[in-house]
């Protein structure tokens, strides 16, 4: 579905992160207005795609009818709630809020206004990621058993959050969208090195009332980058290492466990690397928005999904705060 006048949005934020969505709405022939608290920056981007630049007042008074907001996140339940209140359909970068409190009032004040809200969990649009969910869903791995992410690098080290907050949010909302449950236990380490409270590494375990268990390993201290998500099944195993080229992205592998003389004995197969269809994830994550607040569908990473999403960061915050205090 192509994007009409009725759902231009304004981008809030033209940043590191900003910029990119700037991009991606200009490209869709949806973006309606730039905003960034450096007048200068705000007006550059502007220029260079022909919309006016706007102060976040007057985005909310304007009758553009959606906003994209790539803010700092302790920004994000005041800039969301603002707009919704002005009666925008949001798009807010990850994570949602920073409470899970806050997060609910979002979910429900969109509710209230029948507004779209949307948490950009890009890596649900990834089409890797929906490549290895119709894997899961059509059986190939058989019952699933557990899922584990690394999301490792040297940097980008942050000083307004730490590592789990950072980095996590996406790993953890393809491990729920997978299973299709919320954890009924949530545990995590971690260390901090730079900064005295900030962590740098952390490692989050999930359990989950079907039996799957997961865990997510996130780190800016690292020689080198990995971007890998494992699944293991009952029936099959397969990767997906965002690190590789498009043809290399998603391997399956069809391993077995069979039982020979009462012992466990791995019966192994060649791996098989799934054919995907190439695109840049942010761009369809963008045009996901804009055919929701078209038609009124609900977003595949809604507000409740990344209320899902910031409950297990919260829980695992909890786990990190009580481990440092003993």
């Amino acid at each position: 579905m192509n994007s009409n006048p009725t759902t231009l949005t304004a981008v809030i934020g033209c940043g590191y992160w900003g910029k990119n969505l700037v991009r991606n709405f200009a490209n869709i022939g949806a973006l309606g207005a730039v905003c960034d608290p450096n007048p200068k920056t705000a007006q550059g981007f502007a220029d260079q795609y022909d919309v006016p630049a706007m102060r976040f007042e007057e985005v909310l008074e304007s009758d553009l009818p959606a906003i994209a907001i790539a803010a700092p996140a302790e920004l994000h339940y005041k800039l969301v709630h603002e707009a919704l209140e002005a009666g925008k359909h949001v798009y807010v970068e990850k994570p949602l809020a920073l409470v899970a409190r806050e997060g609910e009032e979002l979910c429900k004040l969109a509710d209230r206004k029948s507004l779209v809200l949307m948490v950009g969990h890009l890596l649900q649009y990834h089409p890797a990621f929906l490549k290895l969910k119709e894997l899961v869903l059509g059986g190939m791995l058989g019952k699933l058993q557990y899922v584990y992410s690394n999301r490792l690098s040297l940097g980008k080290i942050r000083r307004e959050e730490n590592s789990l907050w950072s980095f996590a949010p996406h790993d953890i909302s393809m491990i729920l969208s997978l299973v299709g449950e919320e954890p009924d236990g949530v545990t995590a380490t971690g260390s901090a090195y730079l900064h005295e409270v900030l962590a740098d590494v952390t490692t989050t375990h999930l359990s989950f009332p079907g039996g799957v268990r997961g865990h997510v390993f996130v780190s800016w201290l690292h020689p080198f980058k990995e971007q890998k998500l494992v699944l293991v099944g009952s029936e099959g195993m397969a990767v997906f290492d965002d690190t590789q080229p498009w043809e290399n992205k998603v391997v399956h592998y069809a391993h077995r466990i069979e039982i020979q003389d009462g012992i466990p004995v791995p019966a192994k197969a060649d791996p098989i690397n799934v054919e995907l269809v190439e695109d840049e994830p942010l761009k369809l994550e963008c045009q996901h928005f804009i055919d929701c607040a078209t038609t009124g569908e609900t977003p595949r990473t809604d507000g409740y999904e990344g209320l899902r999403v910031l409950k297990v960061l919260q829980a695992a915050q909890d786990a990190l705060d009580a481990e440092r205090a003993k």
